[in-house]
């Protein structure tokens, strides 16, 4: 039996939307708009029947919440905690460059870890060239975690909100 093109663009949303969810754990994936792109995908190929403009809407608001929420909530806990927008920068760079690096190692967990590495050893190397001061450097650095920590229960919780919808619109369940 051969799949239509409208039964491969349900099974392709599907996916990204599994995907999306998976991707919230990663640091450097952004998971609730591969979410709202899985919904997206899926509608289109139910003809917007189940899931329709209402629905991506909403979605689309909560991916951008979540999304803005991360952004926020990093940048304003390590400048409150006295890190510079230099060192946010580096956080951000060195999270990439340390994802990067060890993304073979195993592939998922590595670049988890050297994400996370990357984005300590940035913040911090930065922070500690602009202040000489190590202490100091580790509070920006102990704030960055935390914030970081504190927005990915946030996201967490909204790519679940989302994936909730989406399979309320798409299936009808629990009904």
């Amino acid at each position: 039996m051969f799949l239509s093109e409208l039964n491969l663009l349900g099974v392709a949303g599907s996916a990204l939307v599994v995907l999306g969810f998976i991707g919230t754990v990663l640091p450097i994936v952004p998971g609730p708009i591969i979410i709202w792109l899985g919904a997206f995908v899926w509608a289109w190929g139910d003809g917007f029947q189940r899931i329709g403009w209402p629905t991506l809407a909403v979605l689309g608001l909560l991916a951008a919440l979540a999304w803005g929420m991360d952004l926020f909530l990093t940048a304003v806990v390590s400048r409150r905690a006295g890190a510079s927008w230099q060192a946010i920068v580096g956080a951000i760079v060195g999270g990439l460059l340390g994802g990067m690096l060890l993304s073979g190692t195993p592939p998922i967990l590595g670049s988890i870890i050297g994400a996370l590495l990357g984005a300590v050893a940035g913040m911090w190397l930065i922070e500690y060239r602009r202040k000489r001061d190590r202490r100091a450097a580790w509070v920006a650095v102990r704030a960055y975690i935390g914030s970081m920590a504190a927005s990915f229960v946030l996201e967490l919780g909204l790519a679940l909100v989302m994936v909730a919808i989406f399979i309320w619109q798409a299936t009808g369940w629990p009904g």
